[in-house]
């Protein structure tokens, strides 16, 4: 913030005359010389820290199989190549990213079947995801907020429905925003004064975050190539030490190298599956003009969602980056810092947009999830805004975010057209609907309408109030933000969970499968039943192949899972049955039939 923000300039306030004019009572003195202990902020960062984490337990413990097809079972069972297990099928169809399988790799080293698994890995989770929390507060306390109102906006922020929402399944974006937070903290320390030790430390540490990033999720490309830019510009001007920039380089190099080789350890163990190629795409669909208005369109619909999910502070603080981006007045720290975060939306934006633009599924234009590792990062800025900025410049940046959201919101719907009409998956699109009270499908008008109502009430607030109240505007937000999560739970992640039970849990007793069976599964077969069975045949390994149609069953197999048609007898179901196997098991209900051997 400018030096004319920090006196309240244009605020109508005087929070210095306030203080010197009003004699602190005795409960205050109290809580002063409380948190005057050294290790009173410790402490209350520990109590918050597994508040969180207990609250995201409470909200996914009861999970128990995978659900979000295929990109759950894909990053279990490459899990189980890195606990150390026998290889099997990989769902996706492709290798992806290992870092952070591997760190769910000791649950499923240490469970005995797929549901403690399971279980272990919703605790994992949740102790991951909750370092937003400290590191919320690590990046306010850096925007200059005091440490009570640092706290608040880490409870906002850690409790937000993007933060936690997929933290509740097995996906890497459980991981991703605690990991952005780190490069991003490491990245203005690195470039805020101090000495040069301290300053090589967080380089390097900048350089491992982003490295890490970028083995956990193909976003992590954006990081890496961002990561590398700063610290070639900041070398050739010196903005920083010299040597701790060259500490920051070389940490970053060794870090592609880990990449490199965790990557190539896995896909040593699928020697049939091709590594992904979602960047290779990213680049051809950029090059191909047919792709362009397309890929416009939805990298802004993206950036739509982005900042309405935010409740529309991801607007103002948008719109701040830009501003300390282009004012000299600000320390290289805020800017670099500014810039790498809008880089990083536009790029997630652009790319996620880019290598989805040869579909036309309708949470494609608007899809909730790959900005979504942004929310903390850019609500940190927009909470900080609220507490710091003047009335006049806070309301300006407000104005302007919101006359961007629909902007961006007109935009798309002109070019999307009836497109955007069409049914949407609750799971895709969970902050819209939530916003715009309703979960039948997209409505892009409520939800805007929901999330600057949001923004609205607390500005009006603040103009009420002034600073004064600011905190407990904060802490209203909390409040909301944690009941969104918990209705956005109960409405969409339930809901999803049990419509995807049967295949999971249900189809594997009714079949009879056992601990030691090798599985043979149609390519008629249910696409969720084929993808969730890679991992709930937790002991065995699986196939999918034309067998029915002659192919040779391999030799390892003990079991066949075929498609049943309606009116079909079990044994029909393969017309020229290998000799040793027979029928044990079918469902006409569900369509499928089990062949044993022996």
């Amino acid at each position: 913030m400018s030096d004319g923000q920090r006196r309240g300039e244009g605020d109508g306030e005087s929070v210095a005359g306030s203080a010197a004019t009003t004699p602190p009572s005795a409960a205050r003195i109290r809580l002063r010389a409380l948190a005057a202990h050294r290790w009173f902020w410790p402490a209350a960062l520990l109590v918050g820290y597994l508040a969180q984490t207990l609250f995201r337990l409470v909200l996914s413990m009861h999970n128990y199989y995978p659900s979000v097809h295929a990109d759950e079972d894909s990053y279990l069972v490459i899990a189980r190549v890195l606990a150390g297990r026998p290889t099997t099928e990989m769902p996706v169809g492709v290798v992806i990213p290992g870092g952070y399988p591997l760190l769910l790799a000791p649950a499923l080293r240490i469970a005995d079947n797929p549901n403690t698994a399971y279980h272990l890995i919703m605790g994992i989770n949740a102790v991951l995801n909750a370092l937003v929390f400290p590191l919320v507060f690590v990046a306010a306390r850096r925007l200059a907020l005091s440490r009570p109102h640092a706290y608040l906006t880490a409870a906002a922020v850690a409790l937000m429905p993007p933060v936690i929402f997929y933290s509740q399944f097995v996906m890497s974006d459980t991981v991703l925003p605690v990991l952005l937070l780190a490069w991003l903290i490491a990245m203005h320390g690195w470039l805020s004064p101090g000495s040069p030790r301290r300053r090589a430390l967080y380089a390097a540490g900048m350089s491992l975050a982003a490295g890490y990033s970028m083995a956990t999720h193909d976003r992590g490309g954006v990081v890496v190539a961002l990561t590398a830019l700063v610290l070639v510009v900041v070398l050739a001007f010196g903005w920083a030490p010299r040597l701790s920039s060259l500490a920051g380089l070389g940490v970053l190099a060794v870090s592609l190298v880990g990449v490199k080789l965790l990557a190539g350890f896995v896909e040593n163990q699928f020697k049939d599956v091709p590594p992904s190629t979602v960047g290779n795409k990213v680049f051809e669909n950029l090059e191909n003009s047919r792709y362009i208005g397309t890929i416009i369109g939805r990298t802004f619909g993206q950036l739509w969602y982005f900042m309405t999910s935010t409740f529309g502070f991801g607007a103002i603080a948008f719109v701040l980056c830009l501003v300390v981006l282009f004012r000299a007045r600000f320390s290289v720290a805020d800017r670099v810092v500014a810039f790498c975060m809008t880089a990083m939306v536009f790029g997630t934006a652009l790319a996620s947009a880019a290598g989805l633009a040869d579909t036309d599924r309708l949470d494609n234009w608007v899809y909730a999830r790959y900005c979504a590792v942004l929310v903390p990062l850019f609500m940190v800025v927009g909470l900080a805004a609220l507490f710091r900025a003047g009335l006049r410049p806070l309301l300006k940046l407000a104005l302007v975010g919101a006359v961007l959201i629909g902007v961006i919101q007109v935009s798309v719907s002109a070019y999307a057209g009836r497109e955007l009409k069409g049914w949407a998956i609750p799971w895709t699109v969970p902050d819209a609907q939530f916003l715009a009270s309703t979960w039948d499908g997209l409505h892009m008008a409520r939800t805007a309408a929901g999330a600057l109502a949001v923004l609205a009430a607390c500005l009006l607030l603040r103009v009420a109030g002034g600073r004064r109240i600011v905190a407990a505007v904060v802490g209203c937000v909390t409040i909301f933000a944690a009941y969104a999560t918990v209705t956005i739970t109960n409405n969409v992640a339930e809901p999803h969970s049990q419509y995807r039970k049967y295949e999971a849990v249900n189809l594997e007793k009714e079949a009879g499968l056992r601990k030691g069976d090798n599985l043979i599964m149609d390519w008629d077969l249910d696409w969720g039943t084929r993808m969730v069975l890679t991992y709930e045949v937790y002991w065995g390994r699986v196939w999918t192949d034309n067998v029915k149609n002659g192919n040779t069953p391999p030799a390892t197999a003990t079991a066949m899972l075929l498609t049943l048609g309606k009116d079909a007898t079990p044994e029909s179901s393969w017309a020229k049955p290998l000799p040793g196997w027979h029928v044990a098991k079918y469902s006409k209900d569900h369509g499928w039939v089990l062949w044993r051997k022996g």
